[in-house]
This record gives C-alpha cells, sequence and structure tokens, in this order.
C-alpha cells in the first residue's frame, strides 16, 4: 500500500452497448482538478480505453468541467465519454427514478446530457448541438483518400459526397454501398491526408446497412462506437434526404471489434438542422482508483 500518493477515483462503463461489457469501455474519472494534462494523459494510457474523461466539479452539481484524453491526445469533443459520464454522475448523485441533466463544458463549448435509469443500466442522450457542414471532397481527390481507406470508387453510394461534417470534430463521411467488412488505414500518413481536406477523423458508413467504421489514425485501433461521429452522420444524411428531422436511427458500430448501436436523430428541416441528438445504453461495470504518482510516462533509452 502506498500511502503517500493521492489518488484518482473512477468509475468503469460500458457505452451504446446492448448489453455489460459490450459497446465502448470508458473509464470516468470524478474530481480531479489536482490532475494536470500529463497526468491525465498517462493515466489513460496505462488503462488503455480508447477514452478516459476527467471530471473537474463545479458549485453547481449538474455542470462539470469535462477533460476527453484518448491514447494519443487530448480532444475538444468526444461522443461516448460525455454520455458515460453522465450515467456516471446519474449513479452517483440522482435517485433511481430520477429524469436527471447534466451540463459538461468543454474547451470550445459546453454540452448538455440527459439521463434516466433504465433496468439493469442507464440510458443517456447528448444535445450535441448545430452541425457545421465543411465542404465536400473535390472529385480529384476521391481515389487517393478510397485508395487509402483499401476502398474502390464503385463501392460509393451513388449520388451522395465525401464530406466532412462536425459537430465538435470534423469527420469525413464515407458513404458506401458495399465494401464495409473491407474498410481500413492504409496509408501510415493517413492524419496528415485529412487535414489537406479539412477532416481531423474518418467515418466509413454502409448507408443500406446503417453501419459504420471508424479508427485511430494510425489506423491501428478500430473504435467500437463513436458518438462524435454518430452526430454528423446523423446530419450528413439529413440533409441529403436519407433520415427524415425527429426520426431516430440506429447506427450500428462495432461489428469487427464488439457489437455497439448509437440512436441519433435530428431537428429542424434538411436546409436548416438546428440540432443532433445522440443516444444509447450505458451499463456500470465497476470501480476503483489509481496512485498519483508522477507527470508522464518516463522514457526508456536503449544502448544499441
Amino acid at each position: 500500500m502506498i500511502s503517500n500518493a493521492p489518488e484518482a477515483e473512477f468509475i468503469l462503463a460500458d457505452v451504446f452497448g446492448t448489453g455489460p461489457y459490450s459497446g465502448n469501455s470508458l473509464a470516468v474519472f470524478h474530481d480531479t482538478e489536482g490532475l494536470d494534462p500529463g497526468q491525465r494523459q498517462t493515466i489513460t494510457q496505462e488503462l488503455r480505453h480508447f477514452e478516459s474523461v476527467f471530471l473537474h466539479a463545479t458549485d453547481d452539481r449538474t455542470r462539470y468541467r469535462a477533460y476527453i484524453h484518448t491514447l494519443e491526445e487530448e480532444l475538444d469533443f468526444a461522443g461516448h465519454p460525455l454520455i458515460g459520464a453522465a450515467a456516471a454522475l446519474h449513479a452517483r448523485l440522482a435517485t433511481p427514478d430520477e429524469r436527471s441533466c447534466w451540463t459538461f463544458d468543454l474547451n470550445r463549448k459546453p454540452v448538455t446530457v440527459v439521463t434516466e435509469r433504465r433496468d439493469e443500466g442507464w440510458w443517456a442522450e447528448m444535445a450535441q448541438g448545430r452541425p457545421e457542414f465543411l465542404g465536400a471532397v473535390a472529385l480529384s481527390r476521391h481515389a487517393e483518400l478510397l485508395a487509402a481507406l483499401n476502398c474502390r470508387e464503385d463501392d460509393l453510394y451513388e449520388d451522395l459526397p465525401l464530406e466532412i461534417v462536425s459537430v465538435g470534430l470534423p469527420y469525413l463521411i464515407v458513404p458506401l454501398r458495399r465494401g464495409l467488412e473491407s474498410a481500413r488505414i492504409v496509408r501510415s500518413d493517413f492524419g496528415a491526408l485529412l487535414s489537406v481536406v479539412g477532416a481531423q477523423f474518418v467515418h466509413v458508413f454502409d448507408v443500406g446497412a446503417s453501419e459504420g467504421r471508424t479508427w485511430d489514425n494510425d489506423g491501428i485501433v478500430e473504435d467500437v462506437a463513436t458518438g462524435s461521429a454518430a452526430g454528423p452522420v446523423g446530419a450528413y444524411l439529413t440533409r441529403h434526404g436519407y433520415l427524415e428531422p425527429d426520426r431516430t436511427l440506429t447506427i450500428h458500430q462495432g461489428r469487427f471489434a464488439g457489437p455497439s448501436e448509437l440512436l441519433v436523430r435530428t431537428a429542424g428541416s434538411p436546409d436548416d438542422i438546428q440540432g443532433v441528438f445522440v443516444g444509447g445504453s450505458v451499463f456500470i461495470i465497476g470501480a476503483g482508483a489509481l496512485h498519483v504518482l508522477y507527470h508522464a510516462r518516463p522514457q526508456i533509452q536503449l544502448d544499441c
């Protein structure tokens, strides 16, 4: 037992799952005002979850400053960490039959999430705000981008563009009619390729099957469920006439890594989408604490 080291308490949650031990796993850290960015990054890497979220309390019991980290970096926005954080707060602070609303202040905007208890888990829905349509990709760039994703031009869904859409993170939406099972990132400089067209990440989406895939930009880790991409996909489909406003669409993700379901709906009209909402189930599966021992991972020097 290390008695002098401060502890960071956390809750383990599965987000967008069809039951416990499905969906996208997450560590939710509470009361982390003493942690600096390097410590938050180190803790995320230690736990090996796709993302972790760190909460700082405010004077309002329903409002928190939230910091989201992947294994590689801090993000300005993400979906499943905030959905999971809201359910974890509900479990700690709200009564089982209470419907609650939580506000998370992020680096660039506040986000609200509504939660309620359902069966053995929780239900949560995030208001992601108005989407930004940042432009379609020029046809001259299609071949290079598709090749980098191990896709072909005849895999694309007819009459739909490759387009960048954001509700906090700019995603390149790649609409497919076939070939989702073969899609993967096959270029080591894929992140740089995305930045050329103004995107930060990619979401490859089978329109007919309502199923998507996304990865880290190195193509090493496939995300099981991506709330920050589900919102842009819903907005994209609404804008192009494939999803009616106020109708809920179930997006399947994780068939190749672990099954998940994300529900998305939009408000407004195809020409004026006023809001995007992403929801799903959350199952809390455990809790614990880490000793905060050092600022960042030590670098190992090898003599060759």
